[in-house]
């Protein structure tokens, strides 16, 4: 009994029966008028019958029948395109035509997800699919379906591999290892940065070398020279480093608007993740504060081995409350906690200028002892809609609204200049490069 209760839970009939079917019934009716097509129906009805039995023994002989087992990373990248890998083996001693359905997190929203395949007897095949996470936090992969078809097509039969698993997205490291390497490699100009022409000289002293074609002569060591009999010898100098790059990052209501699947807040830490990086590649000491409206996670800007974890693992957790962020407990913190001079990367929004205005007093004051960088979001929404053209009152009355408020974005980039405050007003599209661009410029002028 518990065999044909499972039987049952697993056959499915498809298109094709119901046609054939569809077709007897349809003769049975028309042979009130021609008797002969009873008959017809009548052997019809009997060849689909046995045929289908036919089908249903075939598919149920094997008890495996496919065997089928998923591969993807332990870790999701937020943002970033995932990989994973179904791997199919054919058991049957058929070709059989299967439909896979995976049972994929509730997060992504994919209520139509079949992948389609032949399948040859014997044959192990992989079936890829990418998957992108636009949020942080677990989702949960549910079991692999696969529905498998026999040549004659009458019947299906649903195996079910149980695959149930966790995986945790985490801040894009995707992104934060191809940084890495460009800057290990000095590249970081092939993913968009752009050169800063220094100025000075950088004030910790490296090396004395011979002089070689393109060395600048104002580092000749005269002295050096003298000793070497004449061959000349330079001072080379290097970035300073070991200062300290802290990334303070806004989780109020006001980072939750979406950009591109995600949260201003998801750009906001992955740039944090990326920066910190960056700053540690470049021997300076990263740390990290987030904050709402109470001081959230505080790390203190370090250079050790382990930094980068604890920074990601941080990161990973941070939520919103939907409240409005007390700059004025940032302030104090700021204050009290950080006492040498370093670089605060600020990420948050401001839509209006009355905005920025309430939370400039405490900006200025964090600005009077270190170097403050203010990282706000340009709204793309806005920009496509000023650059929508007119054709009626109502959408004039749209563009001019839409010209308010991006005119008001550029006038916060211009207050915050009136006071020595340095601003950058980017895409969140662009938000990563951009932020490095500025803190690459920020070191080669030597201003922390």
């Amino acid at each position: 009994m518990t065999g044909l209760i499972h039987l049952f839970r697993q056959l499915f009939f498809t298109r094709r029966l119901y046609l054939a079917l569809a077709g007897i019934v349809l003769l049975c009716i028309l042979s009130y008028a021609v008797t002969f097509l009873f008959t017809i129906a009548f052997i019809s009805g009997i060849i689909v019958l046995l045929t289908l039995l036919a089908d249903i023994i075939v598919l149920f002989g094997n008890q495996h029948g496919i065997t089928i087992s998923r591969k993807m990373p332990d870790k999701f990248s937020n943002g970033d395109p995932n990989q994973v890998v179904l791997q199919l083996k054919n058991e049957f001693t058929f070709t059989a035509r299967l439909a896979v359905i995976d049972e994929v997190p509730v997060q992504f929203q994919l209520r139509d997800f079949i992948l389609r395949l032949k399948l040859s007897p014997e044959a192990v095949e992989q079936v890829e699919y990418v998957l992108r996470p636009a949020e942080r936090g677990e989702y949960w992969f549910g079991d692999i379906n696969v529905m498998v078809r026999s040549p004659l097509g009458l019947a299906e039969r649903r195996i079910v591999q149980e695959a149930g698993r966790m995986v945790q997205v985490w801040p894009s490291f995707q992104t934060l290892r191809k940084y890495e390497l460009l800057a290990h490699t000095a590249n970081l100009s092939e993913a968009g940065s752009r050169k800063i022409r220094r100025v000075g000289h950088s004030l910790e002293f490296e090396e004395i070398k011979e002089y070689v074609s393109g060395d600048d002569i104002r580092n000749i060591n005269w002295k050096a020279t003298a000793r070497r009999g004449g061959q000349l010898m330079v001072n080379n100098f290097t970035d300073e480093r070991s200062q300290q790059v802290y990334c303070l990052v806004d989780k109020s209501r006001a980072m939750k608007m979406p950009f591109d699947g995600m949260t201003l807040l998801d750009h906001a830490i992955n740039a944090s993740l990326i920066l910190s990086q960056v700053a540690l590649i470049k021997y300076d000491k990263a740390g990290l504060v987030t904050f709402d409206e109470n001081i959230g996670a505080v790390i203190a800007a370090e250079r050790r081995a382990m930094q980068m974890n604890r920074i990601a693992e941080v990161l990973y957790r941070q939520q919103t409350r939907f409240l409005e962020s007390d700059f004025e407990k940032l302030h104090l913190l700021v204050r009290t906690r950080i006492t040498q001079r370093s670089l605060l990367v600020l990420f948050t929004n401001f839509e209006s200028l009355s905005s920025l205005q309430r939370q400039l007093p405490f900006i200025r004051s964090m600005a009077m002892n270190h170097l403050v960088l203010v990282v706000f979001f340009e709204n793309t929404g806005l920009k496509e809609l000023t650059e929508k053209p007119v054709d009626d009152i109502e959408q004039l009355y749209i563009k001019t609204i839409a010209e308010k408020f991006a005119f008001e974005k550029r006038l916060m980039v211009k207050e915050l200049g009136k006071y020595g405050i340095v601003s950058l007003l980017t895409p969140p599209s662009l938000l990563t490069i951009n932020t490095i661009n500025k803190y690459l410029e920020l070191k080669a002028r030597q201003e922390i």
